[in-house]
């Protein structure tokens, strides 16, 4: 037969996830089955009443050095490894009395979960599992005779697989399951030597590798002739892929992006301090503010630009309540993100099915270490995450004029802001809302004027008698390289500027502000972002 069909006669099963253990061993002993174990997967299966060998039956060694060593044995991976229309490993099997292993069933000590609970260094290191990685590679590599599983939610498929072949696998099935793996060994590998990297502060260790298990395979990527799919890491940071999606259409790559964008940015605001909403479109805040409550947030935030909020996303950072809840149903928005929401909101976002409501269950810390990474022609540039939080700056003035208190409030709300928008970035914010955003820009002066403009498009749309960047701050997320671009925001009524500084003309530009009488402060932190 064309798919090489291999009948199942012996199974080896050893797993730290039971769930859906003894249902799957029961369903492979009732196709008479033998099953060899070990340890504590051993004895629940004998709990259960099913007859099971003990693997040291098999190897004539008993579990040694707290099971370190239990399934490294000729017995073990000769039966795994031998190629069973081979005649030499036919007789190497037969001189050595070394059974086949037709299917093996491994998941591993769980390495992720131990680290992400904070254990010991010695737990983690229990926690590194050997004897199950070298077992599946093995069974992958013989896929033409051996079916190997990673993970419960394959146990179904195998048995309809044997089910429909009379005990038998086919070499489809067994192609995938060993793609799948080596992709689980991989990954695991990856968290190990992730671990052990951040144990050592090594920020550039010779090789670097990151893994991740499939949440969604997505209908398409950024465009639709692209392919995509959304991984979760071993990285438990809240956020879009820690999230439940109570309702609304499956999310899309841009969605996910934009999301992540936007709850990255909105983090920024401690709950304990402020209510706070963040409106994101294309990966960009279009519109952030501060507000007593979430509906006051949103209400400023969208003044900012409603054209562009327009089909975005919505991030807030505290619970998501009834008044938040009927103040977003003004204008079509993708996805709306929050820690979590009362039950009268969810109602009230319930009746636009197609809004999708994302709870992340927290926030994520703005100062958590951490590694982001991003794909260029032939390689991985990998850089520490930006966990420079405005909070913890000290705001040097440079000028003649320092700020005034609500000046200061403002310039500390805009570079927080700033930190999360493409550079070039210009912000105009004042009463701690954004007043006008210039995102991603080539040149900062065009920042400026963009986001001036902008500001001048809202207030006649909001029928203000001037726009709302008169008297409000500015924040850049470099340095002004030349006063041109600080001169375009005093003319559009700036009265404060808050920026990293380090430029070679520094002096120039705060010569320029204080011609103005305008207040300059330098962070001495750069929040470049592309």
């Amino acid at each position: 037969m064309a798919d090489h069909p291999r009948r199942v006669a012996r199974a080896l099963l050893s797993v730290s996830d039971k769930s859906g253990l003894i249902d799957f061993a029961r369903a492979l002993k009732d196709k008479g089955i033998e099953l060899v174990s070990t340890g504590g997967t051993a004895r629940a299966i004998a709990d259960a009443g099913l007859e099971v060998r003990d693997v040291s039956d098999l190897t004539g060694f008993p579990e040694m050095m707290d099971g370190r060593v239990k399934t490294l044995h000729p017995n073990v991976h000769g039966g795994l490894l031998a190629i069973r229309d081979n005649a030499d490993h036919a007789r190497s099997m037969k001189d050595h009395g070394i059974a086949p292993i037709d299917l093996l069933v491994v998941n591993l000590y769980p390495f992720e979960a131990t680290v992400d609970k904070g254990a010991s260094e010695d737990d983690c290191i229990e926690n590194i599992d050997i004897g199950g990685p070298a077992m599946i590679r093995a069974a992958a590599k013989n896929h033409h005779d051996v079916a190997v599983v990673v993970e419960p939610s394959d146990y179904q498929s195998v048995l309809d697989e044997l089910a429909a072949h009379n005990g038998a696998t086919t070499l489809t099935l067994r192609k995938r399951l060993a793609q799948k793996a080596y992709a689980r060994t991989a990954a695991y590998d990856a968290a190990i030597s992730n671990w052990f990297a951040g144990q050592l502060s090594i920020d550039a260790p010779d090789f670097r590798a990151f893994g991740g298990k499939l949440i969604q395979a997505l209908r398409y990527g950024e465009n639709p002739h692209q392919q995509a799919s959304f991984y979760k890491t071993p990285d438990r940071r809240a956020g879009v892929a820690t999230a439940r999606q109570l309702q609304g259409k499956e999310l899309s790559y841009n969605n996910i992006n934009d999301t992540d964008a936007a709850y990255e940015a909105v983090a920024e605001f401690d709950a304990r301090r402020t209510a706070a909403c963040v409106i994101v479109k294309h990966a960009n805040p279009c519109g952030v503010a501060e507000g007593t409550d979430l509906a006051e947030a949103y209400r400023k935030a969208l003044a900012c630009d409603s054209t562009s909020a327009y089909g975005g996303i919505i991030a807030f950072n505290r619970t998501l309540d009834a008044d938040a809840a009927n103040a977003v149903a003004g204008i079509f928005t993708e996805v709306i993100i929050a820690p979590d929401a009362t039950d009268e909101a969810i109602a009230i976002i319930g009746k636009r099915k197609n809004l999708r409501l994302l709870l992340a269950g927290g926030l994520p810390d703005p100062r958590a270490t951490g590694l982001t990474a991003k794909t260029v022609a032939g390689g991985l540039l990998v850089q520490s995450r930006d966990n420079a939080v405005v909070d913890d700056m000290t705001f040097r003035t440079v000028t003649k004029r320092a700020p005034t208190d609500a000046e200061l409030n403002d310039l500390r709300f805009a570079f927080r802001v700033a930190k999360h928008v493409k550079s070039n970035t210009i912000i105009y914010a004042k009463d701690l809302a954004t007043v006008g955003i210039g995102a991603g820009q080539m040149s900062r002066v065009d920042s400026a004027r963009i986001a001036a403009r902008k500001a001048e498009d809202a207030a006649k749309e909001l029928k203000l008698a001037a726009p709302l960047t008169k008297g409000s701050v500015v924040a850049s997320d470099a340095f002004f390289p030349f006063a041109d671009g600080l001169l375009v925001a005093i003319e559009a009524g700036a009265t404060a500027v808050v920026q990293p500084g380090g430029s070679m003309r520094d002096n120039e530009v705060i010569e320029a502000a204080d011609a103005h009488g305008i207040a300059m402060v330098f962070t001495g932190t750069r929040h470049f972002k592309h």
